[in-house]
């Protein structure tokens, strides 16, 4: 039997996982949505989860972002979110759509993947058939598109400086050497840059074809650091040749992870190297705040050429880190018209959003 409490957001507790802070509640709420914090009481002690409130029509949307941090047994994912669904639902409710769960638990697949005798995730028919194994009812699916990332590239910040150059590629210790010899310099910013680097964000949005979000954005988190002091922390870097910008990077910190959020790099000077030394600035400085692991986010799954991020793979992975594969974004349906209403709306906007992006290439 699981049971949830509410609580006051400033009492959230400490956690390596941004999105799960106070600090993350606080930017949310700024930008339209209406955070809750609750206590779970069937997790053991010191265990909560932040839930954030999205209209929707007539209804609303519960996400849950990277959450809940608490972790049953692989075989027990399934029927702890129908549990959980069901008590979190009597705190929320008649209005809420469904739950959305940005789960960061370990893919069960992770063992095969790691193993290299996959090269992706299964079909969502096969993992929906495995969640809900042992459940009541049947009635966990596969979000259309995970909210973050499923499979993340991780660096662990370990041992000296001169250990964590040795667990890199070659090549990519090569291109900070470049960027070095080159005159590229990595500067941390303020707010007055956040403009500068927007331009920058927007032009690297257009050039790989995905949705940008607003100036506001931004703003709102440096503005939301001041809330939270002590608790989150961002670095904001600029990497520039001259007077020009060259990448940038914005690099949320919690507890003992850093997580590379937001990242542009420019058209001008690509033989620079200047997002390799951002990178590599960004882990020093995060290391030297006390973090274990620099968190760079999507990869594909595996050495495949044919995926879409298999360029991203290619970069990231020159850093010595290691690919972590999660469980992804799930959907508990609670009133399964407006489900299929906001199911419908997605597809649609995904047909819009990869025709737009073709035309642009």
């Amino acid at each position: 039997m699981i049971d949830v409490t509410s609580k006051a957001m400033n009492a959230l507790l400490p956690t390596d996982i941004l999105f799960q802070t106070s600090f993350w509640a606080q930017v949310k709420a700024r930008l339209g949505l209406h955070p809750r914090a609750f206590d779970i009481q069937a997790a053991g002690p010191d265990k909560d989860v932040l839930v954030l409130l999205k209209p929707f029509g007539k209804h609303t949307i519960a996400i849950v972002p990277q959450g809940p941090e608490f972790a049953p047994p692989e075989e027990d994912y399934g029927t702890f979110i129908e549990d959980f669904s069901m008590a979190l639902a009597k705190t929320l409710g008649p209005g809420v759509a469904f739950i959305r769960y940005d789960l960061p638990w370990i893919s069960p697949y992770a063992g095969e993947m790691q193993q290299g005798g996959w090269d992706g995730f299964p079909e969502p028919r096969l993992r929906e058939l495995r969640m809900n194994m042992g459940t009541r009812h049947w009635n966990i699916k596969k979000a259309p598109e995970d909210m973050t990332v499923a499979s993340s590239l991780v660096v662990d910040l370990v041992g000296s400086e001169d250990a964590m150059l040795k667990r890199m590629k070659p090549k990519t210790r090569y291109n900070i050497r470049v960027a070095l010899r080159k005159g590229v310099t990595v500067q941390e910013g303020s707010v007055q840059d956040l403009p500068e680097f927007y331009a920058l964000y927007q032009q690297t949005a257009l050039r790989n074809g995905f949705k940008s979000c607003g100036l506001k954005h931004f703003t709102t988190m440096f503005q939301c650091l001041v809330c939270a002091p002590g608790h989150s922390e961002l670095l904001f870097l600029l990497a520039k040749h001259g007077s020009d910008l060259l990448a940038g990077a914005i690099v949320g910190i919690a507890g003992e992870t850093a997580n590379f959020l937001y990242g542009a790099s420019a058209n001008i000077k690509r033989d620079l190297m200047a997002p390799s030394l951002m990178h590599w600035t960004g882990m020093l400085q995060a290391h030297a705040r006390g973090c274990a692991r620099y968190e760079m986010g999507a990869v594909s799954p595996s050495d495949d050429p044919s995926h879409p991020f298999y360029g991203l793979y290619r970069f990231k992975t020159g850093f010595g880190g290691r690919i972590e594969y999660r469980t992804g974004s799930w959907d508990y349906p609670l009133i399964p018209a407006a489900y299929r209403e906001l199911c419908n709306a997605e597809s649609v906007y995904a047909a819009y959003a990869h025709s737009d992006s073709d035309q642009q290439q």
